[in-house]
């Protein structure tokens, strides 16, 4: 299994170019954690939906298994990293929820 590292530290210098221009421009701007997530949510989408795009074309003979195993992958990548993210809140919700007042 291969996994495309550039692409791992492209998303997370992503992420931290957003956080930090969302913390440097406060409410003023219409920034903050609520556009950061689902502008990381849309990237996934888009990475989910480049992988099917990808095996359907290699389904009809036009792409190289090379890119489709790399978009795959990507996707795959991708998703787990959104299952753990959803994981953390929810427990971190479920914490809240049992602290005494």
């Amino acid at each position: 299994m291969t996994i495309n590292v550039a692409a791992g530290a492209a998303a997370y210098a992503n992420a931290a170019k957003t956080l930090t221009s969302a913390q440097g421009a406060g409410a003023a701007s219409g920034t903050g954690f609520g556009d950061m997530l689902k502008s990381t949510l849309e990237g996934a989408i888009n990475d989910q939906q480049k992988g099917e795009m990808t095996s359907m074309q290699a389904v009809a003979g036009k792409a190289d298994i090379n890119s489709v195993v790399a978009a795959v992958t990507n996707a795959d990548v991708t998703l787990q990293t959104v299952v753990a993210v959803r994981d953390k809140v929810v427990s971190a919700y479920q914490e809240i929820l049992h602290m005494t007042v």
